[in-house]
C-alpha cells in the first residue's frame, strides 16, 4: 500500500502572543507555526548578527586607530566636524575632502601635501580627518607622528641592545599608505636628521606612498629643514600646500586655500 503524502487541510490555531493564525500541514505530523513568531525570531537573529558584525567592525576600527598612533585627544577630528566659516576655510576643507575621496588615485600618484601655518589653526584636525576617512572608507593604513618622534625612533636603534634595527625603524615609517609628519621644523635641522628624513621620504617617494607634512614655519623654512632633495621629490609628485595664516582658535578649526609646492 503506497504512502499517502497528501497534506491535511489547514486548521485554525491560537498563538499566545498574536492570537489566531492559519496552521498548515507541512508533512505528516509537522504543522506550521505562527508566522508572526517566526518572522520576529528571524528579525531578532538578524539583529543579533548585525550587532555582532558591527561590534567586530568597531573593534577593527579601534585597532586601526590605535595602530595609526592618533592621540586620544584628536580621534574625533573628522572632516565632518571641521568648521569652515570663510571662503578660505571652505577651500581648505574641500582640498582635504578631495584628497580623501581620491585617495586611491593619490596612492597611485604618490601625491603628498604640506599644511603650514600658526599653531591651533586646524592643520592637525584636517590631516587626521583625512587619515580617519581613508582608514574607514579605503581600509588604508595610516600613521601619525611628530617629526622629532620619527627621528628619535631611528636614532634609538643606534643604542647598544636596541631591539629594533635602523632598517626596521625606517620600514615602519615607510609601510603606512599615509604618513602624517607633524611639527616639521621643530627638529634641529642637522645633517643627520636630514639624512634620516631623506631615507624615509625618499623610500616613500619610490613606493608612491603619500605623506602629509604639518609645520608652523613658512614654505621656505620647511624647505630648509627638509633639505632640497626631499623638497624636490614632494614637488615632483604635484604635492599641494595649504596655508593656515590666521590667529589660533582652539576649539574652532580654520584653514586657507591650497596651491602647489
Amino acid at each position: 500500500m503506497p504512502w499517502d503524502f497528501t497534506p491535511e487541510p489547514p486548521r485554525t490555531e491560537t498563538c499566545a502572543v498574536h492570537g489566531e493564525f492559519e496552521c498548515r500541514n507541512i508533512v505528516g505530523r509537522i504543522w506550521s507555526k505562527c508566522q508572526n513568531c517566526v518572522n520576529e525570531r528571524r528579525e531578532a537573529e538578524n539583529k543579533r548578527e548585525e550587532e555582532k558584525s558591527k561590534a567586530a567592525e568597531v573593534e577593527r576600527w579601534q585597532r586601526r586607530i590605535g595602530t595609526a598612533c592618533i592621540p586620544e585627544r584628536f580621534r574625533d577630528r573628522t572632516l565632518d566636524s571641521f568648521i569652515a566659516t570663510t571662503e578660505q576655510q571652505r577651500k581648505a576643507l574641500n582640498f582635504a575632502q578631495q584628497y580623501a575621496d581620491r585617495f586611491g588615485d593619490v596612492m597611485g600618484e604618490g601625491c603628498s601635501a604640506l599644511f603650514i601655518g600658526k599653531p591651533g589653526t586646524g592643520k592637525t584636525h584636517l590631516a587626521i580627518g583625512i587619515a580617519l576617512a581613508v582608514m574607514q572608507t579605503c581600509s588604508a593604513s595610516a600613521l601619525f607622528t611628530t617629526t622629532m618622534r620619527a627621528i628619535r625612533r631611528v636614532k634609538d636603534t643606534w643604542k647598544r641592545g636596541s631591539e629594533e634595527s635602523e632598517t626596521q625603524a625606517i620600514a615602519a615609517l615607510v609601510f603606512p599608505d599615509l604618513l602624517i609628519l607633524d611639527e616639521v621644523g621643530v627638529q634641529f635641522g642637522s645633517d643627520t636628521e636630514k639624512l634620516i628624513l631623506f631615507d624615509v621620504l625618499n623610500e616613500r617617494y619610490e613606493k608612491r606612498r603619500p605623506t602629509l607634512l604639518l609645520s608652523n614655519l613658512t614654505v621656505a623654512e620647511v624647505q630648509g629643514h627638509l633639505g632640497e632633495r626631499i623638497f624636490d621629490r614632494l614637488r615632483e609628485d604635484g604635492g599641494g600646500v595649504v596655508v593656515f595664516d590666521w590667529s589660533s582658535h582652539r576649539g574652532r578649526s580654520s584653514a586657507t586655500q591650497g596651491g602647489a609646492l
